[in-house]
């Protein structure tokens, strides 16, 4: 399993657009293949949000990176965030 934690900083005039389009892409993304995994948060005290996912591997990922729910997503990002999205891909190791 492929574990990947994401942290999104939109610029805070963009942070509902940047909420309401991965809110968008959930119900999709959690049906593809191999999607093991895909929660989104926000933090209260800010307007930084959170994705967990688990992946069954990288191909899985890769497809999801590839539909075109998630490259109009990223497309927007562009304009929305304040920085590029921290992204963590990890396996467990125990």
């Amino acid at each position: 399993m492929l574990h990947v934690y994401a942290k999104i900083t939109p610029k805070p005039e963009h942070y509902e657009h940047a909420k309401s389009a991965v809110e968008a892409i959930v119900p999709a993304t959690v049906k593809e293949t191999g999607c093991a995994r895909f929660e989104f948060f926000t933090d209260p005290n800010s307007t930084t949000l959170h994705l967990v996912e688990t992946w069954t591997d990288q191909t899985a990922l890769d497809a999801h990176y590839a539909q075109p729910y998630t490259k109009k997503v990223f497309a927007a990002y562009q304009d929305w965030l304040a920085k590029p999205p921290e992204v963590q891909t990890m396996t467990r190791l125990a």
